[in-house]
């Protein structure tokens, strides 16, 4: 029988992609359609969820629709190109080099070297399936022809928490996403600083997210220190879903202040909750966010901070914002995003 099957370099345990490639292989199978995920290097984590990807060979079948779940550069991008089968690119993001440059040379030539085989695979692509429409913008820069928006099929299971009415001293933040410079977490502890300084000096920031340039994140340690914020912050490091719906449950308001997102799941995941949201105005989440949320510049500490008090010190905003945010998470009608997803898959076979 012909198959549907998805090629990922690495399928990283509870991160975007790998929740999303799993929840696709789940909905193709309930469908009655053989699917499997392949990678270029197995995670022990998830090892008993793939196959190498030399192993497809033997299995394929001239109908088969190959799904590249496309975030890095990798081996499997000039492998891909080289088969016959019906090809489709699902887009979640490739970093600009340049966010990488000043901290990790040989990572920034990975990402010119990711963005380079984006280009390369539109030729032989049937289908390429963006995001967000900032990737879907991205993709049709690249040279695809045939696009199309679905978000991630990613989502944890929401669980509400005591969001109505925040301390009068001593807010929580969180903010949820891998260390990396496009996170722009320094930010975030500017704002913090300025919201310590001027209103609320027992405010705090939890940081939940696997480190992932150790350049980055060393300086990140000792700028948080420099500011005099190490009692402040908490760099928690990767969870696992249940602790970090948890910790999104039991925080005042999300911070985002990513300079280049390509959708931003914990904001959506915050809105689901009815977690306040302030985010960068910048990259994909202006769009994501919507009404949702208030948008700030991050690169003015000042606008992003006051932007955080206007929610806290509003119940009337606060409420608005939160039944706007669940609005627009039902807009973005992501408990359907796989089975649309599923759909445009069946639908080039």
């Amino acid at each position: 029988m012909d198959g549907i099957h998805q090629f990922v370099p690495m399928l990283h345990q509870g991160d975007a992609v790998g929740r999303h490639a799993l929840r696709l292989r789940d909905l193709l199978r309930a469908r009655g359609i053989e699917s499997r995920i392949y990678v270029e290097t197995p995670d022990p984590t998830t090892d008993d969820e793939t196959e190498h990807y030399t192993a497809y060979g033997e299995r394929a079948q001239p109908g088969d629709v190959l799904v590249y779940q496309f975030a890095t550069a990798s081996g499997l991008a000039p492998w891909l190109a080289g088969r016959t089968e019906i090809l489709v690119v699902n887009y979640h993001n490739v970093t600009p080099p340049e966010e990488y440059a000043a901290w990790d040379n040989g990572l920034a030539r990975h990402q010119l070297l990711a963005r380079q085989q984006l280009a390369q695979l539109a030729r032989r692509s049937a289908l390429a399936v963006a995001v967000s429409a900032f990737n879907q913008s991205e993709l049709r820069q690249a040279g695809y022809a045939a696009t199309a928006v679905v978000p991630p099929a990613a989502m944890l299971g929401v669980r509400e928490g005591n969001h109505g009415a925040p301390p009068e001293m001593g807010a929580r933040w969180i903010s949820v996403g891998r260390l990396a410079p496009n996170k722009a977490l320094q930010l975030a502890v500017m704002a913090l600083a300025v919201t310590r300084l001027h209103r609320d000096p027992e405010a705090t920031l939890s940081v939940v997210g696997r480190p992932v340039v150790p350049a980055y994140t060393a300086a990140l340690r000792a700028f948080i220190d420099a500011m005099g914020l190490h009692d402040a912050v908490t760099l928690r490091g990767a969870c696992d879903d249940d602790t970090l719906a948890a910790a999104m449950a039991d925080a005042d308001m999300l911070v985002m202040t990513s300079t280049h997102e390509g959708f931003g799941v914990p904001v959506v995941e915050a809105m689901a909750q009815g977690l306040p949201v302030v985010a960068n105005r910048a990259a994909a989440l202006p769009d994501i966010v919507g009404d949702g949320g208030l948008l700030a510049d991050a690169t003015d500490p000042y606008a992003f901070a006051g932007a955080v008090a206007r929610i806290l010190d509003d119940a009337t905003l606060r409420a608005r914002i939160t039944d706007a945010g669940r609005a627009q998470v039902a807009a973005l009608d992501l408990a359907s995003a796989g089975d649309r997803l599923a759909d445009l898959l069946v639908g080039v076979r």
